[in-house]
């Protein structure tokens, strides 16, 4: 299975010279938990709702003065369409984060997150319980 298979087409971007305060709004409005940064189309990082928290209101900053590019992740290898979801999860874990971006050609495509993984492995869970039933069924002469 690739990362394409279950990554979040949809980005949502915001300029490294943006404020934390606009990115904030950003992902309320958009309802979601991080964005990408980027600069010329490209990605060069990543903010989320608990950076915000932890490295800029959390230390007193002023959200309105302190500018994305301060507080994003920049510190990791963006996934590919095409990579194994097997080494992207991987990545994950070693990495400890919840979201990794996935670029293609330098140019964000959408995110893969925990929650991605999860809703995926759920329904898998849910398809061998499912059969387990039939073939119980089944072996019991019931159709």
């Amino acid at each position: 299975m690739k990362v394409r298979d279950l990554m979040t087409p949809r980005v949502v971007s915001i300029s490294g010279d943006a404020t934390v305060a606009e990115a904030a709004a950003k992902m309320r409005d958009q309802k979601v938990g991080s964005v990408l940064v980027t600069e010329d189309d490209k990605l060069i990082g990543m903010v989320t709702d608990r950076q915000i928290t932890h490295t800029a209101v959390a230390d007193g900053r002023d959200p309105k003065q302190v500018e994305v590019r301060e507080v994003m992740f920049d510190e990791f290898v963006p996934l590919e369409p095409d990579m194994e979801l097997s080494v992207a999860v991987k990545m994950q874990r070693e990495l400890a984060v919840r979201r990794l971006p996935v670029v293609e050609n330098g140019v964000p495509v959408g995110i893969l997150s925990v929650s991605d993984i999860a809703a995926f492995a759920k329904e898998l869970i849910d398809c061998v319980l499912v059969e387990g039933e039939v073939r119980q069924k089944r072996a019991r002469g019931w159709e």
